[in-house]
């Protein structure tokens, strides 16, 4: 068939080159390249890095306007896929397709129709997840939907390791799909049950909350690794912490005291505390968290708020 594929960051990447070896992608819809680093060096996606490896035809938007659907309407394609592109397809662009445009998404739908399916999913505590294969309507993550593959989340597993295998598995699910809408075997199924949404995460839900119980502060950290990613407030400023996990065998401490006991640097929640792997205090590389606690100074009454 021939193909427009949509989609932006490194999750979309395994679909694209699924795709690639079986059917015609006669062009790649992409965000325009941005600025990256400190030096803010305008970088492509990585779908445009490997779009360009592939010898594709590249569109880089950030808005499917007008100028984006004549341009996609002129190659004349029987389907458009799209995966984690980061805009809205509408019509006329969505009737474009003989086939219409069918959506990779990162959740069991209708469970976390939104922006940040997984790393919602890591915070609320969900041991299964998964990815959908739906047809796009207008309304968000709504359509009826051809497949679904299922997975558990690990105890300690981020948002960033479960996104990574998601995607492999999504492509092989998506190609499935493909195959059969091509040889007119695919049936959809209308999505059933209340859905939940899953908004984009902002700097605020990276927050971590020491006066809830440690299951919910570890949870909420996983969910956020590797972005935003997770920090607190020491001494006034942000520190972020990248790592940690449930400390074992240890006595309570006051929510957000932090201490070192037994080798180990722990901070204190709701009930039990969680053991500091590797941190980065403001203006500081990401170090171990015992290298940043024998650097202090101070290692009386260190509290995170």
């Amino acid at each position: 068939m021939k193909i427009v594929f949509a989609g932006t960051p490194a999750v979309a990447e395994p679909t694209l080159r699924a795709l690639a070896e079986a059917h015609e992608i006669v062009a790649v819809v992409t965000r325009t390249d941005a600025p990256q680093g400190r030096k803010r060096v305008l970088t492509p996606s990585a779908v445009a890095v490997v779009a360009a490896d592939l010898g594709l035809t590249v569109i880089k938007t950030n808005r499917l306007d007008d100028e984006a659907t004549q341009q996609i309407a002129d190659l004349r394609p029987d389907l458009g896929v799209i995966v984690a592109y980061g805009g809205f397809v509408r019509e006329p662009l969505l009737s474009i397709p003989r086939l219409g445009w069918i959506n990779l998404h990162f959740s069991l739908l209708p469970r976390w129709r939104g922006a940040a399916p997984v790393q919602r999913a890591v915070i609320a505590g969900d041991t299964v997840t998964g990815a959908s294969v739906f047809q796009l309507v207008a309304a968000m993550d709504a359509g009826p939907v051809f497949a679904t593959s299922q997975v558990s989340v690990g105890a300690h597993q981020t948002a960033g390791s479960l996104l990574e295998a998601l995607a492999v598995d999504g492509a092989a699910l998506t190609a499935r799909v493909v195959s059969a809408l091509d040889d007119g075997s695919a049936t959809s199924t209308e999505q059933v049950g209340e859905p939940t949404l899953a908004p984009k995460l902002t700097l605020d839900d990276a927050r971590l909350d020491f006066t809830r119980p440690r299951a919910e502060v570890y949870q909420r950290l996983r969910g956020v690794t590797p972005e935003p990613g997770a920090f607190t407030t020491i001494d006034g400023e942000r520190f972020k912490v990248l790592e940690a996990e449930p400390a074992h065998d240890t006595a309570p401490l006051a929510a957000g005291r932090i201490e070192a006991r037994a080798g180990d640097v722990l901070v204190g929640t709701a009930d039990l505390p969680l053991r500091l792997v590797e941190v980065q205090p403001a203006g500081k590389k990401p170090m171990a968290a015992a290298d940043w606690w024998r650097g202090r100074p101070d290692q009386n009454e260190v509290t995170a708020v």
